[in-house]
């Protein structure tokens, strides 16, 4: 259940503009991007439930808890179940003990969320850095909420809505939209859409796209606590990044085969209520153009609630009921409504705060997370006990580190660069 709740989670606004920027890329460049950038999503994802479990253990170590008391209010069943008593041996019994203190001492048994990890492994600047790239990243994400459902609302109002023929059936929303354009495929003979095999201008944006099409690490806590049995946790989540990496695979290349690449719109979904040669059934069409209307509206607020938290942790304000209940709630919420005022690029916001803030959400805060914690951990519990965490990453070898901050300097210097050449060739 919880790994269908992750699902959930990463497969969201990010999926409704990845056809265009596919599109843009061509299908081998975007094919090879979207493998590359799920493996390096995947890599992050397990610093993050890495260092999630050595926060838990920073916190055992300071409280001083009790792991008797700590495993009955748990729902945590890392620990390995009682073995027969093994024959006397020294060398043995040394193993088997470290095994089972790295077990009690590294389980997950409280939701301890990226600010608090923070606060607890970074300095003061990493600490100012961390909240300021957090509070970029959902100013984006609202922005890019303030303008889809506005924009969908617009072309379901003031659109042209009726088709011949009217009938009534219904799909979920991504599974009719893939069914629709493999239908079209087949019945046009391979679809109206020509993509390029790569095209190096729709790069940056797919990159962007992509990073904000996998972000699942800042809400990871508190999915993964609640998970009862998390001693295959690192496999099962690889089993998820494998099932979404294949549904945008899909998604995309059902999409850029289907329509023309010019035809093809920042929010998949408006693409079939325009359309009544790949539908004509006109409950489908009000669904899929409603569909980011829904979703996105519920998420709002949240999202809001979420950014005007951290920006009180950014600014530690007084406990008035001007700042708590006015001033900060209008800050969250009104730079987002005067950007969907001046555009509704989604494509561009998406990929801006996908390639900027996303890229420090996914790549360079867990990587900066999990050497810090790695080394408070060895510090308070020695090499041998770390070593033996149930929850460390499979790549836990410091190269890996280095490799996601160094990929993360490189992408932002290429996004950059491409970004001050198309304005200066404007």
């Amino acid at each position: 259940v919880g790994i269908v709740y992750i699902f959930n989670l990463i497969v969201g606004t990010g999926a409704l503009t990845l056809p265009k920027a596919m599109a843009s890329a061509g299908w081998l460049v975007s094919l090879i991007l979207l493998c590359f950038l799920g493996f390096m999503s995947y890599i992050t994802t397990t610093f993050m439930v890495e260092s999630l479990s050595i926060a838990n253990a920073c916190i055992r170590q300071t409280k001083k808890e009790n792991l008797s008391e700590d495993s009955m209010a748990t729902t945590d069943t890392d620990s390995d179940p009682i073995e027969p008593p093994l024959q006397p041996s020294e060398h043995t019994s040394l193993i088997n003990s470290t095994r089972n203190t790295a077990t009690r001492v590294f389980s997950i048994t409280r939701a301890v969320e990226m600010g608090q990890m923070a606060d607890m492994f970074f300095n003061k600047i990493g600490r100012i850095l961390f909240y300021l790239c957090i509070i970029i990243y959902l100013y984006g994400d609202l922005a890019i909420y303030a303008a889809a459902v506005p924009k969908s609302m617009r072309d379901i109002v003031c659109g042209n809505m009726s088709c011949a023929v009217n009938q009534n059936l219904t799909f979920p929303a991504f599974i009719s939209m893939i069914t629709l354009a493999i239908i079209h495929i087949s019945s046009t003979g391979g679809g109206e859409g020509h993509p390029p095999v790569g095209s190096i201008g729709g790069i940056p944006n797919l990159f962007g796209v992509s990073v904000y099409s996998f972000m699942c690490q800042h809400s990871l806590p508190s999915l993964v606590t609640p998970i009862r049995n998390k001693k295959r946790l690192s496999v099962l989540l690889g089993a998820d990044y494998i099932l979404i990496l294949l549904f945008y695979m899909l998604l995309g290349m059902t999409a850029i085969y289907c329509f023309k690449g010019g035809a093809i719109k920042d929010i998949y979904t408006l693409n079939f209520q325009d359309s009544c040669a790949v539908t004509n059934i006109l409950f489908l069409r009000y669904f899929l153009g409603l569909f980011p209307v829904f979703t996105l509206s519920s998420n709002f607020p949240i999202i809001a609630v979420t950014l005007r938290n951290n920006l009180k942790a950014l600014f530690k304000p007084s406990n008035s009921f001007f700042v708590n209940r006015l001033f900060f709630p209008t800050l969250a919420i009104v730079p987002p409504i005067i950007v969907a005022f001046i555009t509704n690029d989604l494509t561009t916001l998406v990929g801006v705060t996908g390639s900027y803030a996303g890229a420090g959400v996914q790549y360079v805060i867990p990587a900066f997370l999990v050497m810090i914690a790695r080394r408070e951990a060895t510090r308070y519990h020695g090499i041998a006990v770390v070593n033996k965490n149930r929850h460390r990453s499979p790549f836990s070898r410091r190269l890996w580190v280095l490799v996601v901050i160094v990929w993360a300097i490189v992408c932002l210097i290429f996004v950059t660069v491409n970004h001050i050449m198309s304005l200066v060739a404007h």
